[in-house]
């Protein structure tokens, strides 16, 4: 109980004295005045008891403010009684008689919540009993918590958190967990009423059912960013920590799922998680039975000395470890004072680390035999022990059961995809691990068929890890160089995924993750083209806007391989997946002709962009209103018409494409025969017509002739 609460009691007990005192001095009413002062009197002795108790202070505070007004009421009631008014000042005052019943009533109230919280604030006979709930079902309803059940409900089960046994207290949890999931608002009270602090408490003293339901239930609390900022102002990101350390399996899954839901509400937690070591704790959960060495941390990012050990065929995941484990034993560069190693719970004697060092070396030495026997193929002949590094010992996890294993992975992979999102030094920490190489194994093998969502996880992992490589060229250099066996193994599995192109959860992810990774490939690496490509033809447009994207940022100028890319996107036929897309796909003409435009700038010489017709495209784009509005396009289709306008204008617009050339050339023919026809027959029409007139003037000249030598005649007679 806070010094607060233990200074608003003397108030109402002074009220509560006063009014004993009062009644006890009434000259009228006596029998009203003598239940007030019962009443009275119980009060005060259940004040004095709570002042002595450990009261829960939420409702302590409204009850004692409640108890304390109906106290004043009765104080000014019982007043009235003692004054002794005459006889004819009786008929020119109010009688008391008429507020009585209502003061005995405010008095009852008062009195049943004071007792309530007394109750709710002790432990009960059996509460620390361990195989039973000594509290029962809910201990009564307040009159305080009439006009809203739910805040009882809420101080009810924290009180119990308080002051129940172990099984109780796990029961509250799930209680609230339920309540907080129901509603935001029912999440936000239990944190506004103090319900975080004994949550924490049992998830680090109680039960394995009561740490996992408070686990849940803090979780669940975190519904918007302002509550995450209280939770962690609560001391959650430590605690959290500290659990992923310890067994059981179903608590870490907890506290990793929660972790996760923090996360996504605020991003002030990846910082925190960052700094207590969470991320290693999850990559160790990660881990475990998911690749086949796993003592270490990290996988080692320094380049492997043992050129014999390298130029061996790493025909499955497993075998990658293994050979560089090898190759880093044998080397003689291990660092012993590499950051990377986890740090030890004990230290042993000389003795016992060179004889781990020695039974270390013989179990790989036998598993490279054993490899080396089945043709390259590796045979797993042993399990390691788990390190201490956020892992339960092999024994703790032996007697859990594969759903539970593939569960506590799913939720380190949705951990880890949420802390790693647009956080640098939470994605240096993962790809410094083996986290990149266990993702890439669950992604080929996924988690058995146990019902998790570990494929999908671990993508998303990958993709947000990528996007963060995308602008960041130490986390490019460090974590995705050509030569890393962990990097290459995410890069098949991607292409892998891509390639088949079903369109599940992994896919999208997969394509947004190699466009990520388009800076990082060599010159002669250019099987991740044709997938992409093909993904363009008449695919869900969610597939195709992505495809779209990715294929952007091989071929943008950024991209010091642009050409090598733009040349790779038209061999396989993307030019005209384009054209169609730039005149019928609504939702991806805009990134469609951006591609369009950056291949024209970067190839313009291209035959396969004359073929499809890619200069028509452009100049018809350039037309439309609401393509040109977009920036981009306004800067890059200006230039790459002006290109493809340089390079294939040569036969005038009938050039891109042969069959149109040789239909206007036909054309042409037939209107120049069509026209000396037209000319041939003019010519005869007026030949004829001339000849005609000539005819026609001989007749008139020969009449006119004939006509005056008659009329010369005629004249001499």
């Amino acid at each position: 109980m806070g010094e607060g609460v233990k200074a608003t009691l003397a108030r109402p007990i002074q009220l509560a004295d006063e009014v004993a005192k009062q009644c006890g001095a009434a000259k009228c009413f006596r029998s009203e005045c003598a239940e007030l002062k019962a009443r009275a009197d119980k009060i005060a002795a259940l004040l004095r008891q709570a002042a002595r108790a450990d009261l829960y202070d939420r409702p302590a505070a409204r009850i004692i403010a409640g108890a304390a007004q109906a106290l004043a009421k009765a104080s000014s009631l019982a007043a009235r009684c003692a004054s002794g008014h005459p006889r004819l000042r009786r008929f020119f005052t109010l009688s008391p008689a008429a507020g009585f019943p209502r003061t005995v009533t405010l008095l009852d109230t008062a009195l049943e919540d004071v007792a309530w919280l007394l109750r709710i604030s002790s432990p009960h006979p059996g509460a620390d009993d361990d195989d039973g709930d000594g509290d029962g079902d809910l201990r009564g309803l307040p009159n305080i918590a009439q006009n809203e059940p739910i805040l009882f409900l809420i101080w009810d089960h924290v009180a119990r958190l308080h002051t129940g046994g172990l099984a109780a207290r796990a029961d509250s949890a799930a209680n609230l967990a339920s309540l907080a999931r129901d509603s935001q608002h029912f999440a936000k009270l239990i944190i506004e009423e103090d319900g975080v602090p004994p949550l924490l408490r049992l998830l680090k003293e109680g039960t394995d059912e009561g740490q996992e339901a408070a686990a849940r239930a803090l979780g669940l609390l975190g519904c918007d960013a302002e509550s995450v900022e209280k939770l962690v102002h609560a001391g959650v990101c430590s605690v959290f920590a500290t659990a992923l350390k310890e067994p059981p399996m179903r608590v870490q899954a907890a506290v990793a799922d929660a972790i996760a839901t923090l996360t996504d509400q605020s991003t002030t937690c990846q910082e925190l998680f960052a700094q207590n070591n969470a991320v290693r704790y999850l990559v160790g959960h990660l881990a475990s039975g998911t690749i086949q060495e796993h003592s270490r941390y990290s996988v080692g990012s320094s380049t492997s000395k043992n050129s014999a050990a390298a130029s061996q065929p790493m025909t499955s995941l497993h075998s990658v470890v293994l050979a560089k484990t090898l190759s880093m034993r044998h080397g003689g560069d291990r660092d012993t004072s590499s950051t990377d190693d986890p740090p030890r719970m004990s230290n042993g004697s000389k003795a016992d680390q060179d004889a781990k060092r020695n039974q270390m070396q013989s179990v790989v030495q036998s598993a490279m035999a054993a490899k080396t026997k089945t043709n390259g193929s590796l045979v797993q002949h042993f399990r390691p022990q788990l390190g201490t590094s956020g892992s339960s010992g092999r024994g703790a996890r032996e007697v859990e059961d594969p759903e539970t294993k593939a569960h506590l992975k799913a939720m380190a992979a949705k951990a880890l995809w949420k802390l790693a999102r647009n956080h640098l030094d939470v994605c240096k920490s993962i790809t410094d691990s083996r986290a990149l190489l266990c993702f890439a194994v669950l992604l080929e093998k996924g988690d058995g068929g146990m019902g998790t969502w570990v494929q999908h996880f671990s993508a998303m992992a990958i993709m947000e890890i990528c996007r963060v490589a995308e602008h960041s060229l130490g986390l490019r250099q460090s974590a995705f160089k050509p030569s890393s066996p962990a990097a290459k193994a995410v890069v098949d599995q991607l292409l892998h995924i891509v390639s088949k192109g079903d369109f599940d959860d992994l896919l999208l992810p997969c394509i947004t993750a190699l466009g990520c990774l388009a800076r990082t490939f060599t010159a002669s690496e250019t099987r991740m083209i044709a997938p992409l490509v093909v993904l363009l033809d008449e695919r869900e447009p969610l597939v195709t806007k992505e495809a779209v994207v990715a294929l952007t940022k091989f071929s943008c100028t950024e991209n010091h391989l642009h050409v090598n890319h733009c040349k790779a996107i038209v061999d396989n036929g993307g030019a005209r997946h384009l054209v169609q897309l730039v005149y019928l796909g609504d939702e991806v003409q805009i990134e469609a002709l951006i591609l369009l435009c950056y291949i024209a700038l970067h190839v313009p010489e291209s035959e396969g962009l004359a073929q499809a017709g890619v200069l028509a495209v452009l100049l018809w784009a350039s037309k439309q209103a609401h393509m040109v509005q977009d920036m981009r396009v306004e800067v890059l289709l200006p230039d790459a018409k002006g290109r493809l306008e340089l390079f294939q204008s040569r036969a005038g617009s009938c050039y891109h494409c042969q069959e149109e050339e040789d239909q206007c050339n036909q054309a042409s023919r037939a209107q120049r025969r069509h026209l000396e026809a037209v000319a041939v027959v003019v010519t005869v029409v007026v030949a004829k017509d001339e000849l005609q007139r000539g005819r026609s003037r001989s007749w008139h000249r020969s009449s006119e002739d004939a006509a005056s030598g008659c009329v010369e005649r005629r004249r001499r007679h």
